[in-house]
C-alpha cells in the first residue's frame, strides 16, 4: 500500500514538473540518534525538491520558524513519525503562488502557519476547538499535507511533510486550510509563533481556564508555550501570575514578562500556594502532578504539554471529587486558528502582548542540530530561523 502511494506521488510530481523547484531544508534522517544532536546530526540540511501547489494548496516563502519542542519530540522518538522528513511546523512567510480553488489570499500576502489543518467538516472541526480535525490528524500522522499528497521529493523518492508544514525550509507548499493571514506590520518573527507557541499557551488561558482578573493562576513549565501562557494571562489582565520551573534563567525571565513571582514547584507547595487555575507545560508527569497539588478546591487544571507515550501520572481521585476540582487536557490550546490568531495579533499591537521576549535566540537553518540540543537541555524558549 505504501508503495502504491508512492507511485502515486511521483506521479504528480512528474505532472507539475515544470513547476518544481529546488529548495534548502532540514531533513531528518533517523529517528533516536544520539545525543548530542550537534555531533550525531540526524538532520541533514540539504537541497530538494518541491512541486508546485495543487488543487486547495498553496506555496510559501518562509520568512522565520521556530524551533519547537514537538519538532524535538520527533527527532528524539517521543512522537515517531515516519522519515525521511523535512521538519518544521511554527513559521510565518509570504504567499507566492496559488493552487487551483484558492481565491481568497493575494500574493505577497504574509500567513501563519498552523500545525493542525482543518478539514471543516468532521466531529472534531464541529467542536469549536475542543477536539482536533480527524483528517488533519490521520494526514499529520501520515506525513502528508491535507489532502493526502506529497509535494517534497529527493532525488526521485518522496520526503514527508511535518503537521502539514514542513517549514524548515526555504518554502513550502501547504493546505490553504494550514495558514491564517496575517496584516504586514505583524514582522515574521512575531507572526510565527502566533501559530503554535500562542494558540497552545494562549489558549489554555483563554479557551480554556479563561480566568478573571482576580484570579491566582500559575504555570509549571516555562518553555515556549509555558511562557506564552504566561504573557496571555498578564496581557488580558490577570493580577496574580506565577510562573513555575527549575531553572533560575527562566524563572528570572517570568519576572521579566510581567509574573508577580515565579519558583520551583518545591517551593510553591512548601508555601501553601494554591491556584485558580494551573496550567501544565512541561510534558512530564510529574509536572502534572505538581500542577494538580497546586490546584485549589474548585480550581481547574489545564494540560497542554505533551509527555512520551505511556508515562503514568498519579492522582488523588478524592481530592477532585470532593473538592470540585477539573483537570482538563487542551490540544493546539483548544484553538480555532483563524478566530484565535487575529486576538493575540491585536494583543501585540497593542502593547500588552510581549511576543518579543519569547524570542531567545536567531540562528540560520545550519545550526538545526546545535538548536535541538539546547531545547533539549530547557535552554531555550524560542529559537527563531531566520531565512534571508
Amino acid at each position: 500500500e505504501e508503495r502504491t502511494v508512492t507511485i502515486e506521488d511521483t506521479s504528480r510530481t512528474a505532472h507539475t514538473a515544470s513547476r518544481t523547484r529546488t529548495i534548502r531544508g532540514a531533513v531528518l534522517e533517523a529517528i533516536g540518534a544520539g545525543r548530542p544532536y550537534a555531533g550525531s546530526r540526524p538532520i541533514q540540511v540539504q537541497d530538494l525538491e518541491l512541486g508546485g501547489p495543487g488543487q486547495g494548496e498553496i506555496l510559501v516563502r518562509i520568512e522565520a520558524a521556530g524551533v519547537c519542542h514537538s519538532d524535538l519530540s520527533v527527532v528524539n522518538g517521543n512522537r515517531p513519525r515516519p522519515v525521511p522528513m523535512l521538519l518544521g511546523h511554527e513559521a510565518a512567510g509570504i504567499v507566492e503562488e496559488l493552487g487551483a480553488g484558492v481565491d481568497d489570499l493575494p500574493l505577497g500576502q504574509r500567513v501563519v502557519m498552523t500545525f493542525l489543518p482543518r478539514c471543516g467538516e468532521c466531529a472534531g472541526c464541529q467542536s469549536n476547538g475542543k477536539t482536533p480535525c480527524g483528517h488533519g490528524s490521520a494526514s499529520n500522522t501520515e506525513g502528508t499535507l491535507l489532502g493526502g499528497t506529497r509535494r517534497l521529493s529527493r532525488t526521485g523518492e518522496p520526503v514527508h511533510h511535518h503537521l502539514g508544514v514542513s517549514a524548515f525550509a526555504t518554502h513550502a507548499v501547504v493546505s490553504r486550510r494550514s495558514v491564517v493571514p496575517v496584516g504586514p506590520d505583524v514582522p515574521a518573527h512575531i507572526a510565527a509563533l502566533l501559530g503554535c507557541a500562542l494558540l497552545t499557551g494562549g489558549g489554555a488561558i483563554l479557551n480554556v481556564a479563561k480566568p478573571g482578573p482576580s484570579a491566582r493562576v500559575a504555570v509549571v513549565g516555562l518553555g515556549g508555550v509555558g511562557m506564552a501562557a504566561l504573557i496571555t494571562a498578564v496581557a488580558t489582565g490577570v493580577e496574580y501570575v506565577v510562573g513555575i520551573d527549575t531553572l533560575p534563567a527562566k524563572l528570572d525571565a517570568a519576572k521579566r514578562l510581567g509574573a508577580a513571582d515565579a519558583m520551583t514547584s518545591a517551593t510553591a507547595l512548601e508555601r501553601g500556594e494554591k491556584f485558580d487555575a494551573v496550567i501544565e507545560a512541561a510534558g512530564h508527569p510529574r509536572a502534572l502532578e505538581a500542577a494538580i497539588a497546586l490546584t485549589k478546591p474548585g480550581g481547574i487544571t489545564v494540560t497542554v504539554g505533551l509527555p512520551a507515550p505511556g508515562q503514568p501520572a498519579s492522582i488523588d481521585p478524592l481530592a477532585l471529587t470532593a473538592e470540585g476540582r477539573s483537570i482538563v487536557g487542551s490540544y493546539l490550546g483548544s484553538a480555532v486558528p483563524e478566530h484565535d490568531i487575529p486576538i493575540y495579533a491585536e494583543l501585540w499591537r497593542s502593547g500588552q502582548l510581549a511576543v518579543e521576549g519569547l524570542v531567545s535566540d536567531t540562528i540560520p537553518l545550519e545550526e538545526i542540530n546545535r538548536a535541538m540540543d539546547t531545547l533539549d537541555g530547557g535552554h531555550a524558549l524560542r529559537q527563531i530561523i531566520t531565512f534571508s
